[in-house]
């Protein structure tokens, strides 16, 4: 059983654990970790940075295979050499291209589809778009945290979803936001 520690947060959405947690992503023993992807699937800097280094060539090569995916979408690898099974690689907006909120939204929901329709039980999420990519972590937890709940409360085979934030002051944003919409 996992300790709660102050930087953890678990609230229950209907049969699902929305779970909020402070560290590296590529850690996670989820079934899925979400890649912060571009839309060519270059596997670059940030979050796809961490994966390549710790997931090995593999993922790239798969990426490569699949040949992009549209702002806004989701298609998944497997893990690699990581912990996690898979990887859905989530194509976030970069700031001021316009639709930035919307497509923000559409990575989060999509990537938990791809999920569901791949029978995986649980998924980690990091902050989406918000590295290199430039958008607000505050609107940006306001936006993935609001889809991944109205996502839980339809019928779903996720049993957990984690937002692991990396350092204190991301999950310090994701944990004043999912206590305003608790």
């Amino acid at each position: 059983m996992e300790t709660i520690t102050d930087t953890e947060l678990q609230i229950q959405i209907d049969n699902t654990t929305l779970e909020l947690s402070e560290g590296d992503i590529t850690e996670l023993y989820t079934d899925a970790i979400v890649n912060a992807a571009n839309a060519s699937l270059i596997l670059g800097a940030g979050v796809a940075g961490a994966v390549r280094a710790k997931g090995g060539p593999t993922i790239q090569q798969e990426c490569d295979e699949i040949d992009g995916c549209p702002v806004g979408g989701a298609v998944i690898t497997t893990g690699g050499n990581l912990k996690a099974r898979h990887v859905i690689h989530a194509v976030g907006p970069r700031k001021g291209e316009g639709d930035e909120e919307e497509k923000l939204r559409n990575a989060t929901l999509n990537s938990l589809k791809v999920a569901d329709e791949n029978g995986l039980k649980s998924i980690g999420f990091p902050a989406i778009s918000t590295g290199v990519y430039g958008f607000p972590i505050e609107r940006c937890a306001e936006i993935m945290l609001a889809a991944t709940i109205d996502y839980l409360q339809q019928e779903t085979g996720l049993k957990k979803v984690v937002f692991c934030l990396y350092g204190e002051e991301a999950f310090g944003v994701f944990e004043g936001v999912l206590k305003k919409l608790q």
